[in-house]
């Protein structure tokens, strides 16, 4: 990568950081009604894959880990799919990462089955967890104490602690602790707290546990598509903070579902399971 280039996604990140950065994290008085994102039982939010099942480029700014141009990335139903190859010229990549996905692009390469959380049941963590759908629809429970977005996919629920501060002295967890507030007609969303054992996206970028991921929620084409903006930072995996958009097509999806995994088949459809989560004795 020319030191040009670099200067520019170096100069590029220095003005999304203040665009966004100050004061994102403080409640704010809003002056229109709270958004409604479940006005009824019957409707949710799809996932838009004819947009991508992966993030979307953010409006200025750095941008997330996406396909490497020589290995395109090909979804299910839009011919033969392939699994992701990353691009690892993103400058926003830290040596260690890139030498870690160096690894498993290299796998992929070689026709091996990569690692996807979601065939092996494991939570996604954040901000992967606003791609993991894959096509389920989710459902917002809103009051005013907590937001609930419940997916439909293996009935995973984030819990968004409304207008309250972090916890002090966090361990680290799935999927972090969240609080949120309203913005006028966005939700905004700020955790911490994430182990280090998910990724941040579907071409397996790691992070560490200094993860930091804000999201705002907002209704756009007049209420017909939810879109959600990310702004992550993690000093111990990124050389900046950078940004990502993912969208939702609202639809009729009838009632939510409980759909749960289940990580104990005997076969796994033929996949190469290691580490499945295994309870040492009985529940019950």
């Amino acid at each position: 990568m020319s030191s040009l280039r670099h200067l520019k996604w170096i100069a590029a990140a220095v003005v999304y950081t203040s665009a966004v950065g100050i004061g994102l994290f403080s409640a704010a008085k809003s002056s229109v009604p709270i958004p409604d994102f479940n006005p009824d039982g019957d409707t949710g939010w799809n996932q838009d894959r004819a947009a991508s099942d992966d993030f979307l480029a953010p409006d200025q700014g750095p941008g997330p880990v996406r396909s490497d141009p020589n290995y395109p990335h090909v979804n299910n139903g839009q011919g033969q799919p392939t699994y992701r190859v990353a691009d690892l010229t993103n400058p926003i990549l830290k040596p260690w990462v890139v030498a870690q996905m160096k690894k498993t692009n290299e796998a992929v390469l070689a026709g091996k089955v990569p690692y996807i959380q979601r065939e092996r049941c494991w939570p996604a963590g954040v901000p992967e967890w606003d791609i993991y759908n894959r096509g389920e629809p989710l459902h917002f429970i809103q009051t005013p104490q907590e937001v609930l977005i419940v997916d439909q996919l293996f009935f995973r629920t984030r819990h968004i602690y409304l207008n309250v501060p972090h916890s002090k002295n966090l361990k680290p967890s799935w999927d972090g602790e969240s609080v949120g507030h309203y913005e006028d007609d966005e939700l905004v969303v700020d955790t911490v707290g994430l182990n280090d054992r998910t990724f941040v996206d579907n071409y397996r970028t790691p992070h560490t546990t200094a993860l930091h991921v804000v999201e705002r929620f907002k209704m756009i084409d007049g209420g017909k598509s939810l879109q959600v903006s990310i702004r992550v930072e993690d000093p111990g995996a990124f050389t900046m903070a950078w940004g990502a958009k993912q969208t939702w097509k609202r639809e009729k999806s009838g009632p939510l579902v409980e759909e749960p995994c289940e990580p104990e088949n005997d076969f796994f459809f033929g996949y190469d399971v290691v580490a499945q989560p295994r309870a040492k004795s009985p529940d019950f």
